[in-house]
């Protein structure tokens, strides 16, 4: 019995030890964005509405570009546990080119469709001019993000989430300092306004970019031969993972979209609301998003290897962590919501939405947070397939459904209560999936060559 205790104890430590420093980088990360909703609330119920109207494309670059991390650090990973180091140098060299490329694509195809997209959400003629002052600098902001993201990847399959972890708190700092100088300007010049926010971002992730090139410099991770004959011997295998896990991604995107244009049928000060109760949501998830960096590559190294006894034991700790840690935050963010809703919320309309809105969502975001969790274990254990059908559940059979009929029953109040119900189906669906799936892993395939079972 001792023995078991210290397996556990030494379990939970390592996944502490390898989730903290991605916990405190996330929570940098995700408090800059907030930060930046915060001043650009200085600004007026406006620009705050504008910048909320942009949330669902700036979230479809994040969801390419987290997928293709998925199936980054999921296939070097693989081969590091499997113990193909040469291939996983290669990997890390054709990711990293084949990420910058697609991603500089997408953002220049969201320059040129701005106009359509934005008018189809519902954003006014006034607002979409203040969007288009916002939306090329925020563009660049979202692509240097994403190379930057690619690079967090390479280092997390590799074991190390220090160094990602301590970026992120860099640039969030960069971000802070930078904000309120390019908002609202210093002495006789009075910034830039809600442009100003974009491009401090932009900034701050330029200098993580430096910064962690010339930490590659000195690591042997990457390889300048043998690329093409990679390419073709990893392509399928990639696609198998990046591709579900990327549709997974994009799910969100699609269905933050539909959301919010339900939200503008009640009004500007609700969409303004939303938009900050978005970044709260982000910032409140911070550890079940460093879960979903750290745990993967842990999983991949435990799949090449075919431990599936360490796989079990890891997701059992980290949905106790997660539910144990969403419940309590949830909680207290609920009892405080007036006064976390007057800290970022200077309009009062705003504030009281964004009250109602923390009461509900926060504590179902426990069951939010173990339906993550299992999507990001499906795409790392060689079920990517399961977990985009899974994200495809979560937000097209629960989530959704729940918001329209809240909505429709009870304005912000009912669309507040749907959304928190529809979390908790998700996650409950979730639970009952990763239980059967596990109950046979030894069925699943355990090859690199075929993903998708």
């Amino acid at each position: 019995m001792n023995s078991l205790d210290d397996s556990r104890t030494s379990l939970g430590l390592t996944l502490w030890r390898q989730t903290w420093p991605m916990a405190i980088g996330v929570l940098a990360l995700l408090g800059f964005q907030l930060v930046d909703s915060a001043f650009i609330a200085r600004l007026g119920t406006a620009p705050l509405a504008a910048q909320s109207f942009t949330f669902p494309l700036s979230f479809l670059v994040i969801g390419v570009q987290v997928g293709m991390g998925i199936a980054i650090a999921a296939m070097i990973s693989r081969a590091l546990g499997a113990g193909e180091s040469a291939r996983a140098r290669r990997l890390g060299s054709l990711v990293l080119l084949v990420g910058t490329i697609t991603i500089a694509l997408l953002v220049v195809l969201l320059w040129a469709i701005q106009g359509p997209v934005f008018a189809l959400l519902g954003a006014d003629e006034a607002t979409r001019e203040l969007i288009r002052a916002y939306w090329a600098p925020q563009l660049l902001a979202a692509w240097l993000g994403a190379v930057l993201y690619f690079g967090y990847s390479l280092f997390r399959a590799h074991g190390d989430t220090w160094l990602p972890g301590k970026m992120m708190v860099i640039t969030s700092l960069v971000n802070l300092v930078l904000d309120p100088l390019l908002i609202f300007g210093i002495g006789p010049w009075s910034g830039l306004g809600l442009p100003g926010a974009a491009w401090a971002t932009s900034i701050a992730f330029a200098t993580g970019l430096l910064v962690l090139g010339r930490r590659l410099e000195g690591m042997e991770w990457l390889a300048a031969e043998g690329l093409l004959a990679e390419l073709r011997r990893s392509l399928a295998p990639f696609a198998g993972i990046a591709g579900p896990a990327m549709i997974s991604q994009l799910m969100p995107p699609l269905a933050a979209m539909l959301a919010i244009s339900v939200v503008a049928s009640l009004g500007e000060a609700q969409v303004a609301a939303w938009g900050l109760a978005s970044r709260l949501e982000t910032l409140s998830l911070m550890v079940v998003l460093a879960m979903t960096m750290s745990l993967p590559p842990w999983l991949g190294r435990c799949y090449g290897a075919g431990d599936w006894d360490q796989i079990h034991r890891l997701m059992r700790l980290a949905l106790k962590v997660v539910v144990v840690w969403q419940l309590s935050l949830g909680g207290l963010m609920a009892l405080a919501s007036p006064w976390v809703a007057l800290a970022i919320s200077g309009n009062p309309e705003v504030r009281n939405d964004l009250a109602t809105l923390i009461r509900f969502l926060l504590p179902s975001y426990a069951a939010l947070g173990v339906c993550m969790v299992v999507v990001s274990a499906g795409n790392a254990l060689g079920w990517p397939l399961r977990a985009m059908l899974m994200s495809a559940a979560r937000l097209f059979v629960f989530y959704l459904p729940c918001l329209w009929a809240g909505t429709w029953l009870g304005d912000l109040l009912g669309l507040a209560m749907g959304a928190a119900l529809g979390n908790l189906l998700a996650g409950l669906a979730a639970w009952q999936v990763l239980r059967r799936i596990l109950a046979s892993p030894r069925r699943q395939p355990v090859t690199m060559e075929r993903p998708i079972s």
